[in-house]
């Protein structure tokens, strides 16, 4: 019989595969399909780099402004909390620094446990007041701001927060202010009755451009008519109501 000399015989395993038992079929094709797998050198991290690649000052700064952050966010919501909970101690021994941040960026309409529904409506309008350079006095027709609002409002189903409250609260904060006199008797009533001027003066302006020197406004309230004969609204029946506050002084820019 011949003997065969040249290559490896027919089914026989390799030196190095035959020492190495994890090798087979299934480790080869496991290696062919993921390749060859590269180890970052020594000394480097396979993590990407985050805070820590910052420079020392700067990752101080950025803790400092998230810490700041976190600091105001929790007095809000305490703050919050406090002005729209029921009245308790705290509240009450608080209620300066609470009105103090709550007024009147944070200004809230509701309260817990004990939700007041709006039992009024206010159609609030607005005229001003002109004396032109030869002398001519020039009254203007009284303007809709409430319509303007509810123009915003109607047929939108993401109306903003300016048209659906700025204009009804600011006139709610000055009627609490002021009363029925319409004199500012603390500094807070000045601060909201330029504040509803403001208001008045910048719909106006961006809708009748025109100059102005004073403007006034008209407050007309109704009752909103109950639902059903057993509603607890007792004002379903006052009368329509017709407020005039005095002319205020107010560019057309609103200064």
């Amino acid at each position: 019989m011949g003997t065969t000399r040249s290559g490896a015989l027919p089914g026989a395993v390799g030196a190095q595969d035959a020492q190495d038992p994890c090798r087979g079929p299934a480790h080869d094709a496991a290696t062919e399909s993921t390749g060859p797998q590269v180890r970052p050198p020594a000394g480097e991290s396979s993590v990407p780099p985050g805070l820590s690649a910052l420079p020392r000052p700067l990752r101080a700064t950025v803790g400092i402004a998230a810490a700041l952050c976190l600091a105001v966010s929790l007095v809000h919501v305490l703050l919050v909390f406090l002005y729209v909970a029921p009245s308790n101690p705290v509240s009450q021994r608080y209620s300066k620094q609470v009105n103090a941040w709550i007024y009147p960026l944070f200004e809230q309409n509701w309260r817990l446990f004990a939700p007041d529904p709006q039992s009024v409506t206010q159609q609030i309008s607005a005229r001003t007041f002109h004396v032109s350079a030869g002398g001519t006095r020039q009254l203007s027709d009284w303007f809709d701001l409430t319509a303007v609002d509810d123009s915003a409002i109607n047929h939108n189903a993401f109306p903003s927060h300016t048209a659906q409250n700025m204009l009804r609260r600011a006139w709610d904060a000055y009627v609490v202010s002021h009363g029925n006199d319409d004199r500012a008797t603390s500094e807070r009533a000045a601060m909201l009755q330029k504040y509803l001027r403001n208001i008045a003066v910048d719909r106006v302006s961006a809708y009748r451009h025109s100059t102005f020197e004073y403007i006034a406004l008209r407050v007309v309230t109704r009752p909103i008519a109950a639902a059903g004969a057993g509603s607890p609204r007792p004002n379903s029946q006052a009368p329509i109501e017709t407020r005039y506050l005095p002319w205020w002084k107010a560019a057309s820019d609103g200064n």
